[in-house]
């Protein structure tokens, strides 16, 4: 009887970490450092934060249905979202727009060039 049980666990094992491997140093910083807030699935709701879907090239404060705070929405006034905008944004997300609700400090270049890499392959 053990070994019948051995059998589906050491595939499923298989299984967790081949997806576990498959997965960009990005989608797992985002999965473990985003997900509370943000959606990165193409037609995903917005959570406490926007979806992230698609978000390099888009107007800042574009997500429809979600709300923005003041502060935000005049910081980012005329802003689109590309590389340098988002590096700015992912190291000191008050410095860019002062008062926000978000507050985020990612001071590790790599790890912002990461979750970068992930983001712009939302499309």
């Amino acid at each position: 009887m053990k070994s019948a049980l051995l059998l589906p666990l050491a595939a499923f094992l298989v299984l967790a970490a081949n997806h576990a491997q498959a997965q960009s140093p990005g989608q797992r910083l985002a999965q473990s450092a985003c997900t509370q807030c943000h959606s990165f699935g193409k037609g995903e709701p917005n959570g406490v934060g926007p979806n992230l879907y698609g978000l390099i090239g888009k107007p800042a404060a574009a997500s429809p249905g979600f709300t923005y705070s003041k502060q935000y929405l005049d910081a980012m006034k005329g802003k689109s979202w590309d590389r340098a905008l988002l590096d700015k944004w992912l190291a000191d997300t008050q410095a860019v727009a002062p008062g926000s609700t978000m507050a985020y400090f990612q001071d590790d270049p790599k790890k912002r060039a990461a979750l970068i890499e992930y983001m712009q392959s939302l499309k």
